[in-house]
Parts: C-alpha cells; structure tokens; sequence
C-alpha cells in the first residue's frame, strides 16, 4: 500500500475529563472526528468497524457516518474535528483510517496529550499548536501503520492479544510471567517481541498506564495516596510514590499541588 503524507486542518478540540456516558448512543458528524482516549474504556461502531478502545486507542470516523458508542468505565478523552488537506488516495486508504488505530509509542502520545490539555485557548497561536499536536498524533499513527506492514502478521497479532490482556488488566493484580507462559513463550521471549512490536517492554506498557490513571486520580479527587495505589494496582502508597517520582520527576505530592487552585 502506498501512504501520502497526513496533514489537516483542525476545527475543533474538546477535552472530556472522565465521562460517565455519551449524550446519544449513537451520532453523525459533518466533518472527520477522532476520539482518542486517555483513560478508560469505550466500545463503538461506525459501519462493519466495531470493538472496543482504550488508553493508545484513536477512533476515526468519516462524514456522515453513524458512531454508535457506550462508555464501559469512565472516559478521558480528547475530541477532535478536522478537514483532511490531504485526502486518502484511495477507497482502500481511507478505510484504513476508519475505526480504531492505536498508538504504541505511549511516551510520545502522552506528551501529545498533554500539550493539547494544555493549550486551552483559541487564540491563533493556541490554534496553530493544537494543529501542530494532532498532525503529529496522526503521523504518529501513519509511521506506525508502515511499520505494522513490514512486520510479522503473526508476531503482530500474539503481541496485539498480550496487549489487550494487559490492558483490561492493567489496574488489578497482573502477572507478567504467568502471561508469558499463557503466550507459549519465555519470560526473556515476552519481552523481546513485545519490544520489537511496540517499542517497549511489557512493564513498561504496564506502567504508562497505572501512572496515566494516577495522574488524573491526583488532579481530579482528594483520594489518599493508599487509596489512589489500589486503584492503579499498585501494592500501596509508598511503592506508588517511589514509582511515580522515578518516571514523572517529582513526588505525586508535588504533582498535586500544580493542579489546586
């Protein structure tokens, strides 16, 4: 498949901090939208495209077309609206963009996500770096797309069930060896072929998303430390702390004070 270069003009850019349910179960929009998550779960269907989506996963939808969706557990995510400046080339292209794609550079698009928080304002400066942030979110999904190309289809899917398990797992008690060995491979192999497929080792997915999750535990509720580690599945509020400090760089303390007003 040949891959044109992904630009686009952003319309819109809403940020839904944990979103019990949609308004309407199922919606059409005048223009592309994408729903990428930040925490959370949600199912959806837009046509033969149907599944479910989570933190890493982005869902498109083209004009016009029915977006059934239902959230399964509180929704973080950003809702974006954009013109392609560059259309898909072909019917084929375009279905490839349509439904969900997901993001395996986790570190990348947490920084994409941040910044598009961030930038509240829609001022022309403000505008002209959100565009910036979802180009780059989108090209994030294109180098990634051309990467699962060239790849194993076989690898790709082992790790594609490794990491849903994970995933739906991630906040409860998780055996990463136990996984392996579900796998039919050793721990060494697990983490090998889960690196060369997503850039990352299996704990490390892992943690992204225990710590994305306590991140907005920190911003959004008064929960004690204790508390906030039982949710993320993390054994208590000590080994969280020493976690969070190591990969965020700064105690979660100090995090949390950033966010009060």
């Amino acid at each position: 498949m040949t891959y044109r270069d992904v630009a686009v003009k952003l319309l819109s850019h809403v940020y839904w901090h944990r979103k019990e349910q949609f308004m309407y179960d199922e919606d059409q929009y005048p223009c592309w939208t994408l729903f990428a998550v930040e925490d959370g779960r949600f199912c959806y269907g837009i046509g033969d495209k149907k599944g479910e989506a989570g933190f890493g996963d982005i869902v498109l939808c083209p004009p016009h077309a029915g977006f059934q969706r239902r959230t399964l557990e509180p929704l973080s995510f950003h809702f974006v609206q954009f013109l392609w400046l560059s259309e898909p080339g072909s019917a084929e292209e375009e279905e490839g963009w349509r439904g969900k794609v997901t993001v395996h550079n986790k570190e990348r698009l947490i920084s994409n996500y941040d910044y598009l928080k961030q930038l509240s304002g829609w001022d022309e400066e403000s505008t002209l770096h959100k565009q910036h942030m979802v180009n780059d979110l989108l090209r994030l999904v294109q180098i990634e797309k051309i990467r699962k190309d060239e790849s194993d289809t076989e690898s790709d899917a082992l790790m594609d069930t490794a990491r849903k398990y994970m995933m739906d797992h991630a906040y409860a008690s998780l055996s990463l060896l136990e996984l392996a060995v579900s796998l039919g491979l050793t721990p060494v192999q697990f983490t090998r072929r889960f690196r060369k497929a997503s850039g990352q080792t299996p704990s490390e997915f892992v943690n992204e998303m225990r710590l994305t999750r306590a991140r907005h535990l920190l911003e959004g509720t008064t929960l004690t430390l204790d508390a906030i580690a039982a949710r993320c599945g993390y054994e208590n509020g000590f080994y969280l702390s020493r976690v969070f400090t190591q990969k965020i760089g700064m105690p979660p303390s100090v995090y949390r004070s950033m966010y009060r007003v």
